[in-house]
């Protein structure tokens, strides 16, 4: 079904709903086999023939072993996917990512490896004396790289957010190689959401922690091998970050980048770091270190990508929590910063397994208490000097409502504008942001997509048209569609021609899975792909197109 709602015709009051009735999607919080071989799709409609490559996605697949179950849906094990699209048909196929926690857990038949929020308990068949000792332990770091699929020098690798990633080969999904990222660089971990130059460069953070506290860094990878066996050689860190408080360290999940800046959002997501060196002996998972301080401000730091320094001003805002930037670039001496965030930060701890499996006034209650993502953009002005005035607002954009004012020497700061009408509250806010990043990403842009949240997963596709801000829905009741990829048709000129893709999935049907193909610039079904298998709802994905 397409939805467009006009900017003045919206019909919500503006405020966040209150929802009951919510389905159970169980099923799609639940363990599902691999389809290892291609198996063929059933295809309804169109899909244009232009498109050829693989639609490759990740997410978790497995949510235990034996009688031992993870607790949070993040720690689920890494299960890739692949459509490959030809010709106007489609294959699919899936395969366990064979990491080392896949086959410690797979060959013991149980837990052996902590995740974010599951601590892997003490071997039974070691003795009372050994299991004690193995308390004390720090908890090696998983390798179970299901977050999403990410490229360097021209390799696809899964990542997740420790310091191993997997190379692996997009044509079978099979595992290349494990990378550690601190074999070649100081590093103890690294985002999954690297952003690109045009010419192939990657930016991406990971923290370091040394006795003097904890550092944030931004990494620069190059864009060329100079070996065939490269990985991550060439990398380095370019600029690190002191945080506010160096043994409370913020979360983060990504960040964005501008033309010329690394933007980096130090959010009040903060780690105890003590808890979390400790978790083992006081028999808690990692997740338990991690809180959310509403007194905290959140502060966005600028690096120059190219000289690595840090802008001596600050910018600050309301605490909110972010979990992915939409887009940013720089027009007229200033930097617009579009991001997915909310006001609360409590959305980590309702996303149990247990609390995503519930029905009823139960689920509909985990909903109701978790925080709703909204875009917005903050205007942070690059000029600010000794001689800026203090207490007014420097915002001269004529059509942005946000504000940004100089409080103090290296201090700006700023009120967000929204970037949606009313109508967005309908659809429990937006995330999964997605935009025609080849083209757009650091350039001023029209349009992003993402999935509406009226439930605890993506339950609706959006359209956001930044001139007006109006709306474009595809919905259907009773279906989820995973986060919004866009493909541009070749030789487009227009920002939005092409198609988006999306796999949508359904806890009524048994293997009702199919793979959504939309007209990007009218958002109406060119066709789908039905894949008979059932799949877990996943967390992020890309194109790869072949020649």
């Amino acid at each position: 079904m397409l939805v467009v709602f006009p900017a003045d015709e919206a019909k919500p009051t503006g405020k966040t709903k209150v929802i009951t009735g919510l389905e159970c999607i169980a099923p799609l919080i639940s363990t599902v086999e691999e389809t290892p071989e291609p198996i063929p799709t059933t295809v309804e409609g169109t899909i244009p023939s232009w498109i050829n490559g693989n639609f490759l996605r990740n997410g978790p697949g497995k949510f235990e072993f034996g009688n031992t179950h993870y607790n949070h849906w993040f720690d689920g094990m890494a299960m890739l996917h692949q459509f490959k699209i030809q010709n106007g048909q489609v294959t699919y196929m899936s395969r366990f990512l064979q990491s080392d926690s896949y086959k410690k857990n797979s060959e013991s038949n149980r837990i052996m490896m902590s995740e974010f929020g599951t601590l892997a308990m003490p071997d039974p068949c070691k003795n009372f004396f050994q299991r004690f000792l193995s308390r004390f332990e720090i908890i090696e770091p998983t390798d179970n790289a299901s977050v999403s699929f990410v490229k360097y020098k021209g390799d696809y690798y899964v990542s997740t957010e420790t310091n191993f990633m997997h190379k692996v080969n997009p044509e079978n999904l099979e595992m290349l190689e494990k990378v550690d990222w601190s074999k070649f660089i100081a590093v103890n971990g690294a985002t999954a959401h690297p952003h690109y130059d045009p010419d192939g460069t990657a930016y991406n953070m990971g923290n370091s922690y040394r006795s003097k506290g904890t550092l944030y860094n931004i990494i620069r990878v190059p864009p060329e091998k100079t070996e065939s066996k490269d990985t991550l050689q060439g990398a380095k860190v370019i600029c690190s970050i002191v945080p506010v408080n160096k043994s409370h360290p913020s979360y983060y999940h990504s960040f964005a980048m501008s033309e010329n800046y690394v933007v980096f959002i130090e959010q009040p997501i903060k780690m105890d770091l003590l808890k979390i060196v400790t978790c083992k002996i006081r028999g808690k998972a990692l997740n338990q270190g991690i809180y959310w301080d509403p007194k905290q401000e959140t502060i966005f730091h600028l690096v120059d990508k190219r000289s690595g320094e840090v802008i001596p001003m600050k910018y600050h805002t309301k605490a909110i929590s972010i979990f992915h930037q939409i887009n940013a670039f720089e027009k007229d001496g200033f930097l617009m910063l579009d991001i997915c965030c909310a006001d609360g930060g409590q959305a980590i701890s309702n996303y149990l397994i247990q609390n995503l499996r519930k029905s009823g006034d139960a689920l509909d209650k985990v909903y109701n208490t978790t925080d709703r993502t909204f875009p917005r953009r903050f205007v942070l002005p690059l000029n600010v000097t000794s001689d800026t005035p203090t207490g007014q607002n420097l915002n001269t954009w004529p059509s942005s409502k946000a504000t940004c004012v100089k409080i103090s020497t290296d201090k700006v700061f700023c009120q967000h504008e929204d970037l949606h009408g009313d109508d967005l509250f309908e659809y429990g806010g937006l995330e999964f942001p997605q935009i025609n990043y080849n083209k757009f990403n650091t350039r001023p842009y029209r349009y992003f997509y993402g999935c509406g949240f009226r439930h605890m997963v993506g339950d609706s596709l959006l359209k956001m048209d930044l001139k007006d801000k109006t709306l474009k829905v595809w919905q259907l009741k009773g279906f989820y569609p995973s986060e919004p990829v866009f493909v541009p048709s070749p030789d487009a000129t227009d920002e939005d021609e092409g198609v988006i893709l999306s796999v949508v999935l359904t806890p009524s049907q048994d293997k009702g899975t199919f793979l959504l193909v939309l007209d990007a610039k009218t958002f109406e079904e060119l066709g789908r792909a039905n894949v008979p298998v059932n799949m877990a709802y996943g967390f992020h994905g890309t194109f790869s197109t072949t020649a």
